[in-house]
Parts: structure tokens; C-alpha cells; sequence
């Protein structure tokens, strides 16, 4: 190899260090953990805990990311959980309501929300900061009045599904779970597939992209690990219902996000809402967008924590909103806006998961287990600032 080509990678990786270096740095914390655990991180068991715990801070770090990458914040994400969580209990427990009517209720409820506190924001120029903080008080004093300082539950088989539920499998053999096996080699596939065209399209016009090397070695590594994954849940229960809807998502919002108007004028509106508003996006109106999507995806976190938990208690969704929020920003947003991806902020929460996890394992009590993750999210948004100190 040339020095010239060499300078190209070297550039290019400085430039994306963030991106690689989230990626090795999970693979780095999920071996740690193995290797002091003595395995027990990765048993099928506790894969299939991982996600099952992690599954709604994945799923409200993805409407996150969207209220970040635009500018604003929105601190009331764990109040309208648990909010949500407490109206779904009332309405089947308390008023017998059936599930297919409680859930559409919950999200739709959830939208209005965040309609609500986006509308303050995105046409009255409120801080977003103040008017989430409000609704974070609002919504927590409204869910204990709602359960009236009490614990509801249990719920339906139906909606217990919703969390705990098990995709079965279509080819009836059992263990190993052959449904689950062939959906992860499709996955794998599909990865590979997108990864070429991407890489095909930004040839024909000219956009940088990434060596092939590191292009071999990113695809090797993810799909590696993904069939891991899969056939240590292939062997237990198989694929739970709760991963399904969180990789659906994923691909949704990536796709939104990387791929449409809506998604690049989000990323506009964060870089410089003033040069957006003047090439004639309608900013105001995109502002209500995010906090409406973060409303719904609140919602559907608090459904699926319900539904794991089987009750709805007062303290639940507690704190929930630091979580949600530290992941964002480990996964690579910025604090500034108008930068960060899907895909770096589902990593940023399995990252915060796999700590919280390995920490539960090895013993250490719940303080140091905050130190610990403060500690990692200064890390991480002091990396952002030096970087962007560095290239300025």
C-alpha cells in the first residue's frame, strides 16, 4: 500500500473514530464482563434478560435521538412512561377494557403529549428544557394520583405478550430454534445487501466512503456477533416478541432518519435552524413533529415496561429520562444538534445496558453503579467536545 493511500485510511478513520470506536468499545465492555462474570453475560438466559430489560430504553432512545439531533430536549420522558403505564392498568384492571382497545388509547394518549409539550416549544419559542421539566413534575404527580399511591395489576396473557413473549417456532423442531436461526441469517444478509448499495450509490456520486477493508471488517464483526447472538437465543426460548418490535423500529427510524426530506431537514433544523428556516423548511412545524414521535414512543416504552413488570406501580419510569438521554448522547449525538445516528444511539443503550447488567452480576451495589455510568457519559461528551475543538 502506497503512503498516499495509507494517509486516505489513516484520515478517515480519525475522522469516524467515534463510529469505530462505539463499536469496539461494546465489544470491549461485553468481553470484559464475560471474562469477570466468568460467562455468565453471556448465557442465554441472561442475553434474552438483556434485551428484555433494555427493551424500552432502546425504544424512547430512538424518538430521543430525533428531539436531540433538532436542538431540544425532553426531560419528560420516564414521567409520561410511567404515566402511560398507569392508564393501561387502570383501564384493564379497574374498567375491564379489553387489550386491542387499551393500547391504540395508550399511544394515541402518549402522541397528544407530546403534541402538547411540542406545541409549547416549536410555536411559543418556551425552552424545551422548561416545558419538558414541567410535564416531567405533571405527569409524575398525575400517575400517582391515577393508581392513588397503590400498585395495579396483574394484566391479560395478551399484553403480558407484548414484553415477555417468545416468537415460536414456525418449523416445529423446538431446540435449537430454527425460526430464529433463519431469521438471523436473513438479517445478516440484509445488512450486507444495504451495506453494498450504499456503497454502490455513494460511488456514483462521488460521496467519500469507507475503505474496503474496514468496510469487510465492520461487516464481519456485526454479523459475527449477531448469529452469536441468535444461536445463543436459538438454543433457550428463541426470538422474544419485544426484539422483533425494537429491530423494527430500529430499521424505520434509520430509514426516516438517513433516507427522507422529513429525516434531513430534522438534521437542518439542529446544524442551523435559522439557514433552515430561510431555505424554507418549516421548522416549527418539524419541532412539534419530533416531540409528538417522542410522545408516542414513550408511550409504547411504557406499555412494554408494564406489560414485563406485569403491575403498574407509582415509581415506575423513575429516573428512566437520564437513561434514555445518557445513551443518546454515548451513542455520538451531539449536544449542540444536528448530528448523531439511530444506530449510535441503540448502541449507547446497550452499552448503559450491558454495564448495568455486568455490575448486577459482579455485586457491585447500585451507588457505585451511578458513579460508574456518570463517570462514562462525561467521558463520552467530553470526547464529542475535543473532537469537535480538534477539527475546528
Amino acid at each position: 500500500m502506497n503512503q498516499s493511500a495509507k494517509d486516505g485510511i489513516g484520515a478517515y478513520l480519525v475522522k469516524h473514530l467515534r463510529e469505530y470506536g462505539l463499536l469496539f468499545a461494546l465489544i470491549a465492555i461485553m468481553v470484559f464482563f464475560q471474562v469477570v462474570t466468568d460467562g455468565t453475560l453471556l448465557k442465554p438466559v441472561n442475553i434474552t434478560n438483556l434485551f428484555l430489560q433494555n427493551s424500552y430504553i432502546i425504544i424512547m432512545a430512538l424518538g430521543m435521538l430525533m428531539v436531540i439531533v433538532a436542538g431540544h430536549i425532553d426531560l419528560s420522558v420516564g414521567s409520561v412512561m410511567g404515566f402511560v403505564g398507569a392508564l393501561a392498568a387502570v383501564m384493564m384492571v379497574s374498567w375491564n377494557m379489553p387489550v386491542w382497545i387499551v393500547i391504540p388509547i395508550c399511544l394515541a394518549v402518549g402522541a397528544l403529549i407530546g403534541a402538547a409539550q411540542g406545541y409549547f416549544v416549536a410555536f411559543w419559542r418556551i425552552p424545551s428544557f422548561i416545558v419538558t421539566l414541567a410535564g416531567m413534575l405533571v405527569f409524575r404527580g398525575l400517575s400517582l394520583w391515577l393508581l392513588a399511591g397503590q400498585s395495579i395489576g396483574p394484566f391479560p396473557k395478551s399484553f403480558q405478550a407484548l414484553s415477555n413473549g417468545f416468537i415460536p417456532d414456525l418449523f416445529g423442531v423446538g431446540k435449537p430454534n430454527v425460526t430464529a436461526l433463519a431469521a438471523g441469517v436473513i438479517a445478516v444478509a440484509v445488512l450486507i445487501w444495504m451495506g453494498l448499495q450504499t456503497r454502490a450509490r455513494n460511488a456514483r456520486y462521488g460521496i467519500e466512503d469507507e475503505p474496503t477493508a474496514f468496510f469487510v471488517l465492520r461487516n464481519a464483526i456485526v454479523s459475527a456477533g449477531l448469529m452469536f447472538v441468535i444461536w445463543k437465543l436459538s438454543g433457550f426460548r428463541g426470538l422474544p416478541n419485544v426484539l422483533i418490535s425494537m429491530v423494527a423500529l430500529t430499521v424505520v427510524y434509520a430509514f426516516i432518519t438517513e433516507r427522507t426530506t422529513l429525516g434531513r431537514r430534522v438534521y437542518a433544523i439542529g446544524g442551523n435552524e435559522k439557514a433552515a428556516k430561510l431555505s424554507g423548511i418549516k421548522t416549527e412545524r418539524l419541532a412539534f413533529f419530533t416531540f409528538m414521535n417522542m410522545g408516542f414512543l414513550a408511550a409504547l416504552g411504557g406499555l412494554v415496561f408494564a406489560a414485563r413488570l406485569n403491575t403498574a406501580t407509582p415509581k415506575a419510569g423513575f429516573g428512566v429520562e437520564l437513561d434514555v438521554i445518557a445513551a443518546v448522547f454515548i451513542g455520538g449525538a451531539s449536544m449542540s444538534g444536528g448530528s448523531g445516528k439511530i444506530i449510535g444511539a441503540v448502541v449507547g443503550a446497550f452499552i448503559m445496558g450491558v454495564m448495568n447488567n455486568g455490575m448486577s452480576i459482579m455485586g457491585i451495589g447500585i451507588d457505585y453503579q451511578q458513579v460508574i455510568k456518570g463517570l462514562v457519559l462525561l467521558a463520552a461528551v467530553f470526547f464529542d467536545v475535543y473532537n469537535k475543538q480538534k477539527q475546528g
